[in-house]
């Protein structure tokens, strides 16, 4: 009897001891089943397979502009003012000397612009006008100052003239190692608003360096 206990106790106790041999089997199979399942620490620290690449950020340097047009005009800017068909122009024009006051080591003389042409036209203002010399023409010493004020616009109808008081200062009154005397063959004239010049022939002494005062002056045309 006492026999018969203990073999059915050590059948419980094998028969235990396989079911927990069986149940660490099934545990360690299950955990061999999927060994590329990362873990939750792993997890964290990668990113999914299906994660887009990081894009570079944008570049802080300025981007190339399109080319800007320099000929376009500014908005609202003015177009300049058309110049006056009815002026006496170079062609319109002869050039001559007349009188010939002194006074206080000057001498005045009309700067004469007669209207030689076929055509009526106007002239107002000051003439620019300067010594000149040599077979090239260069200029001597500085040109014409003006004097006075600007005068009012005057018509010249063929053959009719208007003049510019010219006044020729006695150069040799100043420092020659100042003035530099020069002989000159005469006058470029330039009528008021003209680009070209013109030429009259008036033997005399001119300044080549820097006088102290003026060596030519010039009024407004007038009648």
């Amino acid at each position: 009897m006492l026999r018969t206990r203990m073999s059915r106790a050590a059948l419980l106790a094998g028969g235990i001891a396989i079911a927990l041999s069986t149940v660490g089997c099934q545990n360690t199979n299950a955990g061999s089943d999927n060994p590329d399942v990362p873990s939750i620490t792993e997890a964290a620290g990668a990113p999914p397979a299906t994660q887009p690449p990081a894009t570079t950020p944008p570049s802080s340097a300025p981007q190339a502009q399109p080319p800007v047009n320099d000929t376009a005009k500014p908005p609202g800017e003015k177009p300049a003012p058309a110049a006056n068909p009815n002026e006496c122009k170079v062609a319109d024009l002869e050039l001559s000397l007349a009188g010939g006051d002194a006074a206080a080591g000057t001498t005045y003389r009309q700067l004469r612009f007669t209207n030689s042409g076929g055509r009526t036209c106007t002239v107002q203002g000051f003439p620019g006008v300067s010594y000149v010399t040599g077979d090239d023409g260069h200029q001597v010493g500085p040109a014409a100052y003006r004097e006075g004020a600007k005068g009012p616009a005057i018509t010249l109808k063929p053959g009719q003239m208007a003049y510019a008081p010219l006044g020729f200062v006695q150069v040799r009154n100043y420092d020659p190692a100042v003035c530099k005397p020069t002989a000159v063959r005469g006058l470029r004239v330039y009528p008021p608003h003209e680009y070209n010049s013109m030429y009259l022939p008036a033997p005399g002494t001119g300044c080549a360096g820097k006088p102290p005062g003026n060596q030519l002056t010039v009024r407004t045309i007038q009648r």
